[in-house]
């Protein structure tokens, strides 16, 4: 009786007529059977030490790559996984893709990869696509998708995570930092210092629902102790380092000026800093920049930057591990929401004196 796993039951014929190295080619080499091959290609824990030296010895010799469509037909898998982030240039979703990969390569999984540029519909296509080529999971960023991307998903009975966002509305399917909580973190700890006229150099919050999280918490926090941004101390804008250096100097354009100015992101925040040092404003002395997230140049100004560090390896391991233990029907207990870290730097301090 032939296995359910042998990719293919004989050589195909190649473009010039020749036949191409198949299954049966291997077994014949290796001198076992092709059930034999198969186990050892894809479960080699139940095949011995010595036939697993043969098998390879023989694929190596003939040149055989086993037929990953013949195997998707029998086992429905393909053993990739999708990942489609917003950006790929970004430090956090490059720290993140890196574990996922190596964490999917050690189950045996591929991962095939795409950038949505923040836009619903290339999501939503990208994601067609991946299901089309027949994924076994996604990987997503994010709860705000095109509406027609978790039906499409759930017709399709294929399983999906959200990274980079953790909500306690929807356990099992967030794995990330609670984003309005970190941001009333940091809120917090500059009030605490006496801070009480605050500026707030956002990223945009087009179709980022991480961005508009982040903007609710330093409101929010704000909103609590009685105070609130002053629209002349509000800016928005993309995430690149030139922006935060323009919006940085129109905010400083204004009378009263900060004493606090709160960025949504890393590049936002570096971007500021080398503005106020161009400037001549004394950090932190006479004003105190913050910002989210933790990519390498911020610990290397002149003035280091105080910020927010998210574990974006964590997240994106945790994702991973979340997916495969689902494709293989376990369950999984470890903690989903990844707790964001205040890093204090020199770039805050203390309120200047009135």
């Amino acid at each position: 009786m032939k296995t359910a796993r042998i990719e293919a039951d004989a050589a195909p014929a190649t473009g010039d007529g020749r036949r191409s190295v198949g299954l049966r080619e291997v077994a014949r080499a290796a001198g076992v059977s092709t059930a034999t091959v198969s186990r050892a290609i894809n479960s080699p824990e139940v095949v011995s030490a010595d036939l697993r030296e043969r098998i390879a010895v023989a694929v190596k010799e003939l040149g055989w790559v086993p037929d990953g469509a013949a195997r998707a037909l029998s086992t429905r898998r393909s053993q990739t996984i999708g990942a489609v982030f917003p950006a790929l240039s970004i430090g956090d979703f490059a720290h993140a893709t890196q574990a996922i990969q190596s964490e999917l390569s050690q189950a045996g999984y591929t991962l095939l990869l795409a950038c949505s540029e923040y836009e619903p519909d290339l999501e939503l296509h990208q994601v067609r696509k991946f299901v089309e080529r027949g994924v076994d999971g996604l990987i997503l960023v994010g709860q705000a998708h095109h509406p027609e991307l978790e039906p499409l998903l759930a017709r399709r009975q294929v399983p999906f995570v959200n990274t980079f966002v953790y909500d306690p509305a929807t356990p099992g399917n967030c794995i990330g930092p609670d984003n309005r909580k970190a941001l009333m973190m940091m809120t917090d700890y500059l009030a605490d210092l006496g801070h009480v006229r605050f500026a707030v150099i956002a990223q945009s919050t087009r179709n980022n629902d991480r961005a508009s999280a982040r903007l609710d918490g330093v409101r929010d926090a704000l909103s609590l102790r009685g105070l609130a941004v002053r629209p002349q101390h509000f800016a928005m804008g993309e995430w690149s380092i030139a922006e935060g250096r323009s919006l940085f100097r129109k905010l400083m354009q204004t009378d009263p000026k900060p004493t606090a100015v709160v960025c949504g992101n890393a590049h936002l925040a570096v971007g500021a800093v080398l503005e106020a040092l161009s400037m001549g404003v004394r950090l932190p002395d006479e004003l105190s920049i913050v910002g989210y997230d933790d990519i390498e140049i911020m610990s290397h100004l002149p003035v280091p930057v105080t910020t927010v560090r998210v574990p974006s390896a964590d997240i994106g391991r945790t994702a991973a591990r979340v997916l495969i233990a689902r494709l293989e029907g376990r369950g999984y207990s470890a903690p989903l929401e990844a707790e964001a870290e205040l890093v204090i730097r020199r770039s805050s301090g203390p309120a200047p004196a009135p």
